[in-house]
């Protein structure tokens, strides 16, 4: 399958967070996922948190939008940019977001 066969693009964010801080993350981050699930574009998003403590990343996000085109418009948007750039600056629940847009190269 080649990018330009693909009928989505996948961003994904995986968030490395105190396992202390991962609930109030996740409800910081309903608060931007329903910003961008009013953008053209949006297909669908999940937050993923892990089982256990123990893990690095606490918090996975993956998300399908229509195009990379329509991800990078939603993400350039003020009210979003405003907010991603508050969650990174927070102190009360610091993060470490590493983001990427994905396609898919193998399925079974």
């Amino acid at each position: 399958m080649t990018q330009d066969d693909q009928p989505f693009v996948t961003f994904i964010n995986i968030f490395e967070v105190a396992p202390e801080d991962a609930d109030a993350v996740a409800a910081k981050w309903r608060e931007r996922a329903a910003v961008m699930s009013t953008k053209p574009g949006f297909l669908d998003s999940r937050l993923h948190k892990a089982r256990s403590p123990e893990g690095r990343f606490q918090l996975v996000n993956v998300a399908h939008w229509e195009s990379q085109e329509a991800w990078e418009a939603a993400s350039a948007s003020m009210d979003f940019a405003s907010r991603a750039q508050a969650a990174q600056q927070a102190t009360d629940t610091p993060l470490r977001p590493n983001t990427g847009l994905y396609d898919i190269v193998a399925e079974f």
